[in-house]
């Protein structure tokens, strides 16, 4: 599977330090073992946890190449650190994925496979098809997730099982395009995306991956998010 083709890995971290030795080793370990080109970029928004430090000890042990840091002086929002991210990448391929090893790096030569197989323009990983699942949730969780992607089947129509995840592949380009067309904020920024995606033409594809609740640290999902993740649904629907 080797090739000119490299992926650059966007980890956007806050306060993540005991999550990112781990997630680190995993990313180099299946990169490794599918003999891909990559990078890792770590855009800290300066975590008082001292995620940063980490990040600069898994430098010095993987190396500068394949470690690469970006750090920001705050918390400046998803968005602008994936644009921040791009910025900074060298590959032509794209990963975003959180650090809180929700997501499994096992799963990502799949994503290599599927996208190479249909020269696809984004390949995201679905919880909510034949191989997926959702571990470590509680039924509040797990209906919040259900609801939220229900609701956004019926009003968006998206051609996805799963609009929420945060587990995707994209080339390049596609990516930046899709950012730069991106209006919203929060939980709601990853549908978008894929909504813009479609309403661009751009091919998709999915891979069934397993979401596992984060081990250390705690969740950023509470009722604020859940009633902007609904106020924007609506400004979506009326807006595409």
């Amino acid at each position: 599977m080797a090739g000119k083709d490299k992926y650059s890995v966007l980890l956007p971290t806050y306060n993540e330090r005991q999550n990112l030795p781990i997630i680190t080793w995993l990313l180099v370990k299946a990169f490794t073992e599918a003999n891909l080109d990559y990078e890792i970029i770590v855009i800290d928004d300066a975590s008082p946890d001292g995620t940063l430090e980490v990040a600069k000890q898994l430098q010095q042990a993987y190396g500068e190449n394949h470690i690469v840091l970006q750090p920001r002086a705050g918390k400046l929002g998803l968005g602008t650190a994936y644009v921040h991210g791009i910025q900074h990448s060298t590959g032509n391929f794209i990963f975003i994925m959180d650090a809180d090893m929700s997501h499994h790096p096992k799963f990502i030569p799949e994503f290599v496979r599927k996208q190479k197989l249909g020269n696809l323009d984004v390949v995201t990983g679905t919880r909510y098809t034949s191989g997926g699942g959702v571990y470590g949730w509680d039924l509040r969780r797990k209906l919040t997730s259900r609801v939220a992607n229900y609701l956004a089947d019926v009003l968006l129509n998206p051609g996805v099982s799963d609009l929420t995840g945060s587990f995707r592949l994209y080339k390049k380009d596609v990516l930046a395009n899709l950012i730069s067309a991106t209006k919203s904020k929060g939980y709601v920024f990853q549908m978008e995306m894929m909504v813009r995606a479609r309403q661009f033409n751009y091919s998709i594809g999915e891979v069934p991956i397993t979401f596992v609740d984060r081990v250390f640290g705690e969740s950023k999902l509470g009722a604020d998010e859940i009633v902007g993740y609904l106020k924007g649904l609506i400004t979506l629907f009326t807006d595409v």
